[in-house]
């Protein structure tokens, strides 16, 4: 008959067997999952282009064929051969470099972000799972004591002292009691479908969850400092970091550009003339420079960038304010989910000791089934609160550590 007073008991803290299993979850999950391998990828594009990014404008060959041959002093000009390289400013390379490289870092929050989420996702579900399994052993406990007071019933009927309407009572509790177990393993087998989809494996994968869990009697610390680290906001000061390097690059794309070039020019020799230069080639070495003189594109393009980083600024302190009030409201609501808990365990144990008052009156003699059948539901009712409340802490508790951690 003690077995109620087990069963508050029985929730002992999360053990680190469980932890470990839960990790172990989150780690498949991230291993397997498209949505992340596809953020990876992105991200090895990103990188990609900081190669892409050290180039030079390509290389100008030309080559051409007079058709009517230009005489000159000394000879007649057969072809031109040209080759020229336009190179950028001094620093443009780099400061192209280093735009990619920040786009790229930003590109890797979203990894971090997505595998948080998904973290999130995950311990959500598993506590899910692990308060359908709590429910369906509470219920099916309560069925073994139903049975229980039945045995009794039944003595009671032999002797006179109860009725078999109390008999067909305790049965017909016992008939509901088998039903909610049936709908929760349907409720599982749905749950566990979520969670294995969410590790991108194999909907019909048996799901591991503890059996016994219960609420630690301190909470941890959790600081707004710590908030401020939250990939969700990095994210911001990624991509206003990109903005800057982008304005950097801005400004080495508005300097001018230098070419260096060479040309070549076979000059045939007269056959009618000696002196020292007959037919002697024309070799011209070449400098040119590209000004950018009508830059109302680069002027444009900074005036852009300022006001994106104004606006990023902006999107920052909305988000921020945005976590601050989620993490405000999951420790409210873990905080009323420990209150609940407790009082739900005050609950049950007085329900534990209106039976032992009840099993004292058979033992004299005297014993109403109908009490009985009140009291039993009060126990599962404070029995399935408790494993409500425990849920509650445990996802809100997920929340405050997806935020602040």
């Amino acid at each position: 008959m003690r077995y109620i007073i087990v069963i508050a008991l029985l929730f002992i803290a999360f053990t680190k067997a469980d932890a470990q299993q839960l990790a172990s979850y989150i780690q498949e999950a991230e291993k397997n999952s498209p949505e992340i391998q596809a953020f990876e990828l992105r991200y090895n594009i990103a990188e990609e282009k900081v190669n892409e990014a050290d180039w030079l404008p390509n290389t100008l060959v030309g080559a051409g064929y007079f058709v009517s041959e230009p005489e000159t002093r000394t000879g007649a000009q057969r072809a031109r051969f040209s080759v020229s390289q336009m190179l950028p400013w001094f620093g443009t390379v780099t400061a192209r470099e280093n735009y990619a490289s920040s786009m790229a870092d930003a590109q890797y929050v979203d990894i971090v972000i997505a595998k948080r989420r998904l973290a999130l996702s995950i311990s959500q579900s598993y506590y899910k799972l692990y308060s359908i399994k709590a429910k369906q052993l509470v219920l099916d406990e309560n069925i073994q004591l139903l049975e229980t007071y039945e045995r009794l019933a039944l003595t009671s009927v032999e002797v006179g002292k109860a009725s078999a309407v109390d008999v067909l009572r305790l049965q017909i509790r016992q008939n509901e009691l088998v039903q909610q177990i049936e709908v929760l393993e349907q409720d599982f087998l749905a749950e566990q479908t979520v969670f294995n989809n969410l590790l991108n494996r194999d909907e019909t994968i048996v799901v591991d969850v503890p059996k016994e869990m219960t609420i630690p009697a301190e909470e941890p610390l959790v600081s707004n400092e710590n908030l401020k680290l939250n990939p969700e906001l990095l994210k911001y000061d990624k991509l206003y970091e990109s903005v800057e390097q982008s304005e950097l690059l801005n400004q080495k794309e508005s300097s001018p550009n230098i070419g260096f070039g060479l040309d070549y020019v076979p000059v045939s020799e007269r056959p009618d003339m000696n002196f020292s230069d007959n037919g002697k080639d024309i070799v011209m070495p070449m400098v040119s420079v590209s000004i950018p003189i009508f830059n109302n594109r680069y002027k444009s393009i900074t005036k852009q960038n300022e006001l994106r980083q104004l606006e990023i600024t902006s999107q920052k302190e909305d988000r921020l304010n945005k976590l601050e009030t989620l993490l405000a409201q999951a420790q409210y609501n873990r905080n009323s989910m420990k209150i609940k808990f407790n009082v739900q365990l005050k609950n049950l144990q007085q329900a534990n000791d209106a039976e032992e008052i009840l099993i004292k009156n058979y033992e004299t003699g005297t014993i109403d089934f109908n009490d009985v059948l009140d009291v039993q539901e009060l126990q599962l009712k404070f029995q399935i609160n408790l494993i409500e409340s425990i849920k509650g802490y445990y996802t809100e508790y997920a929340m405050v550590n997806y935020l602040s951690s």
